[in-house]
């Protein structure tokens, strides 16, 4: 049977802000193999709403109230049940395209950021905007957020903002990804969407773009398919609290996976394997992340542990994806090119 396509907008009535939830009713059913044109709206787009609201997105805004957005910030579009997901399965979710809705994203240094006691105790909003091109972005303008970030999708009014110049001459590099996705977790009520976990969730990881494949662990039937927390720019660490935060229209495909498993979020990109650990404490997330990649070396490649421990030390990269989202996380890279001999085979 050929594959469907569906169109999943972005409305109040399609969105869970701030949390994820085994007991939310699916807003899509789905089947393996299925295409979803996916709106994922930024949670910051009121940093400057003349630059990053539509009418959809003001309409999103003003229709989820605040009571409603909790207990995180993230704006999740879904969920999508997949038929016959089941528990012990994998969610193999290909992220086939990622398009900015606009030319414009906020960067926020908030509370919750790294080094928010060192740099004063202030807040601080940063408005880039993407060049012609689509390859790099600028600073626009920044401006001091006035008292502290508490309510998710704040809309600040920006031409009342003491707008300042910020970064001249300096350009960052595109790369739109989702900074949360993934399936609902087996527990009972709503869930944060801060923290990562095993679920997948807020991982915060730049490589999840277009040309990437996410496997998840599947917790409860359906799977319960959710994506938010869209971005045009990040780098590993996340540092001030937030990416450059930018809506955008994603393309991807779901399908049931029964032929292998594995404990936690599972990334596949073009050149690279990449596993991830998470915890409140940095070593414990770099210590399960290690052990997940002795273990897909052992039980996806077949080495011995003793030669996967080799490997690992000696070609994979290990690196902090986020230290602000309350379990922090820490990815490692295995290059497929050092199997390189075992995927010609494979081709022959």
């Amino acid at each position: 049977m050929p594959s469907a396509l569906h169109l999943l907008r972005a409305r109040p009535d399609t969105v869970h802000w701030g949390y994820f939830d085994a007991s939310l009713a699916p807003v899509l059913k789905v089947r393996s193999g299925d295409l979803v044109q996916a709106e994922a709206v930024s949670s910051h787009a009121g940093d400057d709403p003349d630059l990053m609201f539509d009418p959809a997105i003001e309409a999103l805004y003003r229709g989820v109230p605040e009571a409603q957005r909790s207990p995180g910030p993230h704006i999740m579009t879904g969920p999508i049940f997949v038929e016959n997901a089941r528990p012990g399965d994998m969610l193999e979710v290909r992220y086939l395209s990622m398009t900015p809705r606009c030319g414009y994203g906020s960067n926020f240094a908030g509370h919750w950021g790294y080094l928010y006691r060192e740099l004063g105790g202030k807040e601080r909003v940063t408005i880039y905007r993407i060049n012609p091109g689509g390859s790099t972005a600028e600073a626009l303008y920044a401006y001091d957020f006035p008292g502290k970030y508490t309510v998710p999708g704040t809309i600040t009014r920006c031409p009342a903002c003491d707008r300042h110049p910020a970064l001249p001459g300096v350009r960052v590099p595109v790369r739109p990804h989702l900074g949360a996705a993934g399936v609902a977790p087996d527990q009972p009520g709503r869930i944060s969407t801060v923290p990562p976990g095993k679920h997948g969730g807020n991982i915060d990881n730049w490589r999840i773009g277009a040309g990437a494949t996410m496997y998840y662990p599947v917790l409860v039937d359906g799977a319960l398919f959710s994506v938010g927390d869209p971005h045009i720019s990040q780098g590993d660490g996340e540092v001030s609290g937030t990416a450059i935060e930018s809506s955008l229209d994603v393309l991807l495909q779901i399908n049931v996976r029964r032929d292998f498993s594995f404990p936690s979020p599972l990334l596949e990109t073009p050149d690279s394997w990449i596993v991830h650990g998470f915890d409140e404490d940095l070593n414990v997330a770099m210590r399960a992340a290690a052990l997940d990649m002795l273990r897909l070396l052992t039980e996806q490649r077949g080495l011995s542990r003793d030669d996967a421990y080799s490997l690992m030390s000696v070609a994979a990269d290990f690196a902090v994806t986020q230290v602000v989202d309350q379990r922090q996380g820490v990815h490692v890279r295995i290059p497929r090119a050092v199997f390189a001999a075992d995927e010609a085979s494979d081709r022959r």
